[in-house]
C-alpha cells in the first residue's frame, strides 16, 4: 500500500520559497500620454470652481426670464391699403352738416349724359337653341391674325431652306453637266423612256397572264415556289414602272 514515507524530517517545517516576480511592463508613451492629459484638463474642468459664489437673495429665477426676446412689434400693413375705400363710419361717429354747394347736380349729370360717347356692347355669338351666348373676341372666330403686318408673307426660315434647295439643285446639275461633258453619263430621251416603261408594262401583262392560269390549289412544293416567283417578279416590275414615271429626267452612266 502507497502512502506517505515516514521519515524524520519531515516533521520539521521547510520554507517555500516564491520565485520572484517578473519586472513590471512600462509603456514608453506613459509620460507623453501624462502630459497631454494635463495639458487638455484646466483646474476646474470635472469638479467645478474650488470656490463658488453664493447666490444673492434678490438673484433668484424669475418668471418668464428664459424665454428668447422678441423684437419691436411693427404694425402689420398690406400692399394695397393706400388704394382701399375708406371705412364705414362707426355708429358714434356724427357726419360733418352745414357743408353747402352751388353744384347743380341734375344739370351737370345731363350734360355729362349728352356729351357722352354710347358704349358698344362687346360682341358675343350663340351657340344653342335656348339662346346661350359666349362673347366672340376670345372663341378664337375674330380672323386676329390677318391683320399683322406679316400676314401673307414667307417666313423667314421656309425663305433660307428655298435657297438652300436651290443652291443644292445647281450644284447637282453643274456635276451633271461636268459628267456629261466627259462622256460618263447621258440622259435618256423621252421616247427611250415611254419605250421603258411600255416594255414593263407589257411583261407586266404577260406575267399577270400567265398567273391567272395557274392552278387554284398549290398542293404540291413546284406550283407553290412557281406562283411565289411570278408574285415577286410582277412586284418588282410594278416597282420599276413606279419609279421610271416618278422620275421624268434620268441619267445612265456609261461606266
Amino acid at each position: 500500500m502507497d502512502g506517505p514515507v515516514e521519515s524524520i524530517y519531515n516533521l520539521i517545517p521547510t520554507v517555500v520559497e516564491q520565485p520572484p516576480k517578473p519586472p513590471r511592463y512600462n509603456s514608453k508613451f506613459k509620460p507623453m500620454v501624462k502630459n497631454e492629459i494635463k495639458q487638455d484638463r484646466s483646474p476646474n474642468k470635472t469638479m467645478g470652481p474650488a470656490k463658488v459664489a453664493v447666490p444673492t437673495p434678490g438673484d433668484f429665477l424669475k418668471k418668464r426670464s428664459k424665454e428668447p426676446v422678441l423684437g419691436e412689434q411693427t404694425r402689420f400693413a398690406y400692399l394695397d391699403d393706400s388704394s382701399k375705400k375708406p371705412p364705414v363710419p362707426r355708429h358714434d361717429e356724427r357726419p360733418l352738416l352745414g357743408i353747402r354747394t352751388n353744384k347743380n347736380f341734375i344739370n351737370t349729370n345731363a350734360v355729362e349724359n349728352i356729351m357722352s360717347v354710347p358704349k358698344k356692347p362687346l360682341p358675343k355669338f350663340v351657340d344653342t337653341r335656348r339662346g346661350d351666348n359666349n362673347y366672340l373676341e376670345p372663341s378664337g372666330l375674330v380672323p386676329k391674325y390677318t391683320k399683322k403686318g406679316d400676314y401673307g408673307q414667307t417666313p423667314e426660315y421656309l425663305k433660307k431652306r428655298n435657297a438652300e434647295v436651290k443652291r443644292a439643285q445647281e450644284e447637282y446639275d453643274a456635276y451633271i453637266r461636268e459628267r456629261m461633258k466627259l462622256g460618263a453619263m447621258q440622259q435618256l430621251s423621252l421616247e427611250e423612256r415611254e419605250e421603258i416603261i411600255n416594255g414593263l408594262k407589257k411583261n407586266w401583262e404577260e406575267l399577270h397572264h400567265q398567273y391567272q392560269g395557274l392552278s387554284v390549289v398549290t398542293d404540291t412544293a413546284p406550283k407553290k415556289n412557281r406562283k411565289e416567283r411570278m408574285e415577286a417578279e410582277m412586284k418588282q416590275l410594278e416597282r420599276d414602272i413606279e419609279l421610271i414615271e416618278k422620275h421624268k429626267i434620268i441619267y445612265i452612266g456609261n461606266n
